[in-house]
């Protein structure tokens, strides 16, 4: 990991409620940054049950609250090649859901084929121990 950043999310009312029961799939996730904004793509927040109309798109673009400083560095970051910005945890604060996001550098091909090789080793092993 490269560096973390905090940044808050634009959301509508439904999805707050969703958030404080747990929610929330940040599985997928990941940051872009598109005109000057930053944006959380393929984030899963559940629909509310008691809104029943009033509910939200549970996987809609979600934009990040963050200073210009921060979202023009942010660009930089996404933009260099093998890079990417994902979320790590969300989390209440007073009232407030905030995201943190890590900034991180993808895999080499030679490190996938290492776990890939260490992955089918231990099944290998655990074939033989059954």
């Amino acid at each position: 990991m490269l560096d973390t950043l905090t940044a808050g999310i634009e959301l509508r009312g439904s999805e707050i409620k969703s958030i404080r029961n747990g929610s929330v799939s940040l599985a997928q996730g990941f940051v872009i940054v598109e005109e000057g904004e930053a944006f959380l793509r393929d984030v899963h927040i559940a629909r509310y049950k008691p809104a029943a109309q009033a509910n939200h798109d549970p996987d809609r673009p979600r934009r990040l609250l963050l200073h210009r400083a921060e979202i023009d560095s942010l660009a930089g970051h996404v933009n260099a090649k093998g890079r990417t910005a994902i979320p790590l945890r969300l989390f209440l604060a007073r009232g407030w859901a905030k995201l943190e996001i890590g900034l991180v550098r993808g895999l080499r091909r030679y490190d996938n084929r290492e776990k890939i090789r260490a992955r089918e080793a231990e099944r290998q092993i655990a074939r033989y121990v059954r």
